[in-house]
């Protein structure tokens, strides 16, 4: 796990090495073991290393292959890099590290970009072809690593994160209002390849770029499961899809064990983590490292579940910490997650992620988290009534029960030159539903919620808050063989039993009754949730700033409206309106867009 960053120049001149150093020193805290750069003719690049596989020197990035044809830049982990090293090596490949980053330069010598189907991971990479001059881009199924870029007359900035591609200077920062609709639209979810800043892009999951010398490039979408029932599961009941879900997600926990380090899991005490550490403990891992994170009540709202994480971390003996946060530390960290974040994100769990790793970098580099299982499996409360809606009605079912708002409603919150005519959100869900390879309504909800608000959601804040603090965060949920297998089970068996209906079942074999069949629970943030104090003094100087006035987004009618009465107004989803109008400025402002 690591930050990766880079220049391509068209125009004939030479890469600008300082803005490459920049870019690469802001991507300190995802790879605080080590700093290195490389260039040759019209390609730079920059890295930061995370030891995790090989903590030599040898392990050491920017890589070039033992024959120097590619030299390549990391992010991830690929889990099967020994068998595939074997491989290689069988096929005359040698090699000088044990390190999974020098298998994918050989992985792309022999197979070229269908490499990337081989590899069984998180990956984020940019390759060089000496010869050539081509630049390969890719990034990994599920989108768990990220990879922005920011195109420009003559150059192709690339880097893990937004704000190390602001650390390179000379971006648009102006905001992309089809972002912005989506943010208001879609909980914050903004679909690749917008972001929202008009100058960054970012390259969707599952997709390889070639970049050619003079700037050209093609994209290869290489992955998307079928969401349709599949021949060869056509005899299995109910038994043998439980066994079937159990069997895969144990080959997933046993692949996010590959590290040359101790790998710890975080322990929320719900059903996924909890399936984790079992699953774990089945292995035969011993003193296994769990941890949780629990805030103060606010507005008569509880804000830990420690009772059932301290059930778990009991039945399996695993080593537990858990940390309680009291309101006021929530304002104070609030500013540095933010600006951990590449993109604005409204889910109050951001903050209690970036609190906890930084308490668990202190003792583990790596864990595994539960993150993944509720949109893999239908475990959202909505779910059964997408379900019931037909092909036709999908896309307006979908909008009315995950969209915060309808397009019309956006009249009265944005100013005019932000203001669409086209309602872009509900156009993507459309379109999205329109595509072939779903079968039922259900089947359609899903696909959307996996490949795009999973990635641009939950996945991105998991990623973007543990590498703040240098920790690798693996999740098994999504790993591409269980999600494929999920995709095709019948949509019946998912929503049993209150939703993830199949998992649970799997679940009743290894873990205790109270935890299988608890009440769901979220990660609440009470102090944001409800506006406690600081929070909103917080909030009311970011709306109140003369960047925020001069800027302009929201109508100053509207935002009276929210800060007079800042625990009233909610989103349809329930989303706090206010902060989630606040957050978007904050997220500006912290990151010095004026």
């Amino acid at each position: 796990m690591c930050g990766l960053s880079g220049e391509i120049r068209f125009d004939g001149r030479r890469p600008d090495l300082a803005a490459v150093g920049r870019m690469t020193d802001r991507l300190a805290a995802r790879g605080p073991d080590g700093r290195g750069m490389w260039t040759q003719g019209a390609v730079a690049l920059g890295h930061r290393r995370l030891k995790i596989i090989d903590l030599s020197d040898l392990g050491a990035q920017p890589m070039t292959d033992a024959d120097g044809e590619i030299t390549g830049v990391f992010n991830g982990c690929v889990y099967n890099y020994r068998e595939l090293r074997e491989e290689l090596g069988r096929l005359g490949h040698r090699f000088e590290s044990t390190s999974d980053t020098e298998v994918v330069l050989h992985a792309y010598r022999q197979w070229g970009t269908a490499c990337v189907e081989r590899f069984y991971g998180m990956f984020a990479f940019a390759l060089v072809e000496h010869r050539t001059g081509r630049v390969v881009l890719g990034r990994d199924r599920l989108g768990i690593k990220p990879l922005y870029l920011a195109p420009a007359p003559g150059r192709l900035r690339f880097a893990s994160s937004l704000p190390a591609l602001l650390a390179a200077g000379d971006v648009d920062t102006s905001v992309d209002p089809v972002a912005v609709h989506q943010y208001l639209s879609w909980h914050a979810t903004v679909a690749p390849p917008h972001t929202i800043l008009n100058g960054v892009r970012k390259l969707p999951p599952a997709t390889v770029r070639v970049v050619e010398p003079d700037g050209g490039h093609r994209d290869h979408r290489y992955w998307q499961p079928s969401y349709t029932r599949r021949a060869e599961y056509a005899d299995m009941g109910p038994d043998e899809w439980r066994d079937a879900v159990l069997e895969s997600l144990r080959t997933a926990v046993r692949r996010r064990m590959v590290s040359d380090v101790p790998v710890g899991v975080l322990l929320s005490g719900g059903l996924d983590s909890s399936l984790i550490v079992a699953l774990l403990a089945e292995e035969g891992q011993r003193g296994l490292k769990t941890f949780s994170v629990g805030f103060e009540a606010e507005g008569g709202e509880e804000g830990d579940e420690f009772r059932y994480s301290d059930r778990v971390a009991r039945e399996f003996g695993t080593d537990h910490r858990r940390m309680m946060v009291p309101s006021s530390r929530v304002s104070a960290a609030l500013d540095d997650a933010v600006a951990a974040m590449s993109e604005p994100m409204i889910s109050h769990d951001v903050v209690a992620f970036h609190l906890l790793s930084e308490q668990v970098s202190k003792e583990v580099k790596v864990v595994q988290s539960g993150q993944g299982a509720d949109e893999v499996f239908a475990g959202y409360h909505w779910y059964p009534d997408l379900a019931s809606a037909s092909r036709e009605e999908e896309p307006d079912r979908y909008a009315e029960t995950y969209f915060d708002r309808p397009h019309a409603d956006l009249a009265k919150i944005l100013q005019p030159h932000m203001l669409l005519r086209d309602d872009v959100s509900g156009r993507f869900v459309r379109e999205h539903m329109a595509v072939p390879g779903a079968q039922t309504a259900l089947d359609a909800a899903l696909r959307l919620d996996t490949h795009v608000m999973l990635v641009d959601d939950p996945v991105k804040r998991v990623d973007n808050m543990t590498m703040a603090w240098g920790l690798e965060a693996r999740v098994p949920f999504l790993d591409h063989e269980l999600v494929e297998l999920a995709a095709a089970c019948p949509p019946e068996l998912k929503l049993a039993d209150g939703g993830k209906g199949v998992l649970k079942e799997a679940g009743r074999k290894l873990l205790p009754q109270e935890i299988v069949d608890r009440p769901k629970g979220y990660f609440p943030v009470p102090a944001i949730r409800h506006m406690a104090g600081p929070v909103l003094d917080r909030v009311r100087e970011a709306l109140e700033a003369p960047e925020a006035k001069k800027r302009g987004i929201f109508r100053e009618p509207y935002v009276a409206e929210l800060l007079a009465a800042p625990d009233e107004h909610r989103t349809k989803r329930g989303a706090n309106a206010l902060w989630q109008v606040a957050l978007l400025e904050i997220w500006l402002q912290t990151h010095g867009i004026t």
